[in-house]
C-alpha cells in the first residue's frame, strides 16, 4: 500500500478510504498486504484528482463510477453500430449479386 500511495502522491489512508467505499478492492498477498492493479491505480488517481479540485470523496467515487459506465456504454454503442453497418453491407452485397 505504501508503494501505491507513493506512486499516486497520496497517503495510505486515502487508499484505505477507497477500499472502504468499495470503489477498489485490492488483492491481498499471503501476508495480508494490499496489491493494486494498474486499473485500480488509474481509478485512485482520478479520484485523487477530483478530490484535489474540491470534490468530496463520495461524490468523486460516484463520478468515477459514472465515467466508467459511460465509457463502457460508448464502447457497446460503437460495437453495435459496426454490427449494423456490417449487416447492411452484407445485405447490399446480396442484393447486388
Amino acid at each position: 500500500m505504501g508503494s501505491a500511495a507513493q506512486i499516486l502522491g497520496t497517503t495510505p489512508g486515502f487508499l484505505r478510504s477507497l477500499d472502504e467505499a468499495k470503489l477498489i478492492t485490492p488483492q491481498r498477498s499471503e501476508g495480508g498486504h494490499r496489491r493494486y492493479s494498474r486499473q485500480q491505480l488509474r481509478i485512485a488517481a482520478r479520484v485523487r484528482e477530483l478530490v484535489d479540485h474540491g470534490t468530496g470523496l463520495e461524490a468523486a467515487c460516484r463520478i468515477v463510477v459514472l465515467e466508467d459506465q459511460l465509457a463502457d456504454a460508448q464502447a457497446d454503442n460503437a460495437e453495435l453500430h459496426r454490427t449494423i453497418d456490417d449487416r447492411r453491407a452484407d445485405t447490399k452485397a446480396d442484393e447486388n449479386a
